[in-house]
């Protein structure tokens, strides 16, 4: 009987032992199921057990495809891996809706992400979509979670309080100032406000990057460098099942100087060796073999040189006051680089709307020549804004402003984006290397829309692209 007073407590531990087994049965479907004996070979028909996405932002064809581009890294991936020779954008072809395009594979009207800038009936006060909660379908880091994945993201758009394991979202400071600090102070000191798990940062700064660096924002190559460096660090310190990281440098170059310049070269360089970065990281965490790197874009870019200001005509006709408030305001142009789309201040104004065509049927015809109008329908085709009833898009060498006043119509230069999505200059571009990648692989065209449905695929998540399909000849068969 002496034995007695042990039994509660052997029990417990008994079923202690069993609820482990049970979680452990339960999960053994789950990216976070034990790895598989094989390498390369994913758990219960995966295909890969990580996938790293990555987004260059103003992403080429061209970059991949002629090896005078300076980027052995990617060309490489290219050659061994699949690619696309064109991927065709989103409407409008700028960052922020496309970033949420490839997370989700829904075209803007669906996932709710119209600009970059949202429009503001009261003027722009330089706010971005940036809260996840403003997406509106599911995204590719919900299916992981669901399946019991982790994850992680660097600089990733719109990502702003998401369910990410560990996330250093893209954020600044809107008025560049917080506090008593200014300038990149401020912007360090708004983003560790919303990196999460809280002090995640710190702890990258501490292990793997040195003090956060001033030159993080704005156009500067090292920039490259630092979100290469945490990169690293979260595949070879977490591994998560699905990383997001979002590379910026060549489309700041290619805004200032136009595609071809010699700074925009350097700046893919600077890409290139981060991914290079992200590659060797997999390597040191032992799980290389059984990860896939999938780099693509969110649009290309188009050289200019003239600038149109469409608002300008606006406020000469009574229909936009010449203030940022805009006024007492019918009918404003919101600009988005090679397009600006009409908003009426009471939607289905048809006066107004019928005086904003005849505005634009009366420009000189060498103004006219530099876009052209496309219509309600035609935008509901294309996945673009809803609420706008026609848009102008820019012919190619011309961009849209934001402009009130001065001339409608000016010389520019550098590059631009934002264009119709069938301009191929503005194509963006596809390579997927790696475990479940089918070796040698061309794929002559596919859509943004498409890439979800790559990553969901590798990773076997539960997880439909409700505008994407999965393109044939990408991934290699599953044994």
């Amino acid at each position: 009987m002496s034995a007695s007073p042990q039994r509660p407590a052997a029990r417990t531990r008994v079923l202690a032992l069993c609820a482990l087994v049970a979680i452990a049965a339960g999960r053994a479907g789950s990216l976070h199921a034990a790895q598989p004996d094989q390498p390369g070979t994913g758990a219960r028909g995966r295909a890969a057990d990580h996938v790293v996405l990555i987004s260059v932002d103003g992403f080429r064809p061209e970059f991949y495809l002629d090896e005078r581009w300076p980027a052995p890294m990617l060309q490489r991936m290219a050659r061994e891996g699949a690619h696309a020779r064109a991927v065709r954008g989103v409407m409008p072809t700028v960052t922020y809706p496309s970033h949420t395009t490839l997370v989700t594979g829904a075209v803007p009207a669906r996932h709710g992400i119209l600009y970059n800038q949202p429009f503001e009936a009261g003027g722009q006060s330089g706010r971005w979509y940036v809260e996840h909660d403003s997406i509106r379908v599911p995204t590719l880091w919900d299916a992981v979670r669901a399946a019991g994945g982790t994850t992680a993201a660097i600089s990733w758009p719109v990502t702003v309080g998401a369910p990410i394991d560990w996330n250093v979202p893209e954020f600044w400071s809107v008025r560049g100032r917080e506090g008593e600090l200014t300038g990149a102070a401020a912007h360090a000191a708004a983003l560790r406000s919303r990196v999460t798990p809280p002090g995640l940062l710190e702890e990258i700064e501490a292990a793997a990057l040195g003090r956060f660096p001033d030159f993080y924002w704005g156009r500067n190559r090292s920039r490259e460098d630092a979100v290469g460096a945490m990169a690293g660090y979260l595949i070879e310190r977490y591994r998560p099942n699905l990383l997001l990281v979002h590379l910026n440098q060549t489309d700041y170059h290619q805004h200032a100087f136009g595609r071809e310049h010699p700074e925009v070269r350097l700046a893919l360089a600077a890409v290139d060796r981060a991914i290079a970065r992200m590659v060797e990281a997999a390597g040191r965490a032992g799980i290389l073999e059984r990860t896939a790197f999938v780099i693509t874009g969110d649009h290309g870019f188009v050289d200019i040189d003239t600038r149109i200001q469409p608002n300008v005509w606006l406020v000469e006709a009574g229909l936009h006051g010449d203030r940022p408030d805009r006024g007492a305001w019918r009918a404003a142009f919101h600009p988005a680089g090679g397009s600006a789309f009409l908003r009426l201040r009471a939607p289905g104004d048809s006066a107004t709307l019928d005086q904003v065509r005849r505005i634009l049927a009366d420009l000189p015809e060498g103004v006219r020549a530099r876009f052209r109008v496309i219509e309600g329908a035609e935008l509901a085709a294309l996945g673009a804004d809803p609420t706008s009833p026609l848009a102008l898009v820019a012919a190619p060498g011309n961009a849209f402003g934001g402009e009130l006043t001065g001339p409608a119509v000016h010389p520019a230069s550098g590059g631009a984006h934002g264009y119709h999505p069938d301009v191929p200059q503005v194509h963006t571009g596809f390579v997927a290397w790696g475990a479940g990648v089918q070796g040698g692989s061309v794929i002559e065209r596919m859509a943004l829309t498409d890439v979800a449905p790559v990553v969901a695929t590798l990773l076997a998540l539960d997880f439909a692209a409700p505008d994407g399909t999965l393109r044939p000849g990408i991934l290699a068969a599953i044994p």
